[in-house]
């Protein structure tokens, strides 16, 4: 090649270096940026929580289809995607929210939780009522309702004289036929103690459990109603006496003499407030807390309500009395 030649194959060369050399500069810087903003671990241990956490999201790349999962690009720091396990969450200080818990009244020894648990147990897996559990829970019913106002009383002493009354038939001599719901019925039949439309039971002057029980399902409904209706009210809205009383007029007015009906209105101007009744309820807690445990309860005696009435309806027994 001639002297000519030389300072074109030069500026050839120097063309081509040019990219090359900014590539590399480029290359150089990009990798200072990275090892910068995650850096390599030392052998020294660290007792520094937060930066062990920021180590452990640096070193979390993975690969899905040939591509870095987590990574940003160009200069962003490797951080995987999603939030941190549990472990790292801990670590970094993170408030987990705890566990709700159950106000006292819903244990087992408080006041619901008392009243409940016979009424569940009541429930058996057959789809029967177990009349044992059913009088039990009826008697923690009455020793909830009983502290609520004149109108409970009324209601709770006339329960109570019905629910003794169906324990002395459960211990009597025919015990073995009032272990539930469904062999009491079919028994009183067997023996010709319900009332048949045009018919007189043998024995008139002693009502039949069947009967007995009906009375005590109706009083269930307004309990049931009731309560639910106390915890569940809006702000605002009705007050807790205009809605038991509201609850009476569906429950058990119907069945009742004008005389009843009268003295029940009467009694639910007296009718102490929301505010008494969860307390009363639900002692010791915030009124959220009353409300839902309230709720709880209201929706046990609802379940046993809706057994009863499906068997009792079965049975033809809704106008026994």
């Amino acid at each position: 090649m001639g002297v000519a030649g030389r300072p074109l194959a030069r500026q050839h060369c120097f063309r081509h270096s040019v990219p090359i050399t900014i590539f590399l500069l480029l290359l150089l810087y990009l990798s200072a940026r990275i090892l910068g903003e995650c850096p390599l671990p030392s052998a020294a241990p660290r007792r520094n929580s937060v930066v062990q956490a920021l180590l452990l999201r640096c070193s979390m790349i993975r690969l899905s289809s040939g591509a870095l999962l987590g990574c940003g690009s160009w200069a962003q720091a490797c951080i995987p995607e999603g939030p941190p396990p549990f472990q790292g969450q801990q670590e970094l200080g993170a408030q987990v929210p705890q566990r709700w818990k159950e106000p006292s009244c819903l244990e087992p020894q408080g006041m619901l939780g008392r009243m409940m648990r016979p009424f569940r147990a009541s429930l058996n897996p057959a789809g029967d009522v177990e009349l044992s559990q059913y009088l039990a829970g009826w008697r923690e019913l009455v020793k909830l309702l009983t502290p609520l106002g004149s109108i409970f009383t009324f209601a709770t002493s006339e329960a109570s004289t019905k629910v003794t009354a169906l324990e002395a038939r459960l211990r009597g001599p025919d015990a073995e036929h009032y272990t539930s719901l469904a062999a009491m019925v079919a028994w009183e039949r067997r023996a010709g103690l319900l009332r048949r439309p045009g018919a007189v039971p043998r024995d008139s002057a002693r009502p039949s459990g069947s009967r007995t029980l009906l009375l005590l399902h109706r009083a269930l409904r307004w309990s049931q109603l009731c309560l639910h209706r106390v915890a569940t009210g809006a702000l605002g809205g009705p007050d807790a006496g205009a809605q038991c009383s509201d609850a009476y007029r569906t429950a058990l007015a119907p069945h009742h003499p004008w005389l009843i009906r009268h003295a029940a209105r009467l009694a639910f101007l007296a009718f102490p407030g929301r505010g008494r009744l969860l307390e009363l309820s639900c002692p010791g807690t915030t009124e959220a807390e009353a409300r839902t445990a309230l709720a709880q309860a209201a929706g046990t005696l609802e379940d046993v309500y809706n057994r009863t009435q499906g068997m009792l309806a079965e049975l033809g027994l809704l106008q026994l009395a």
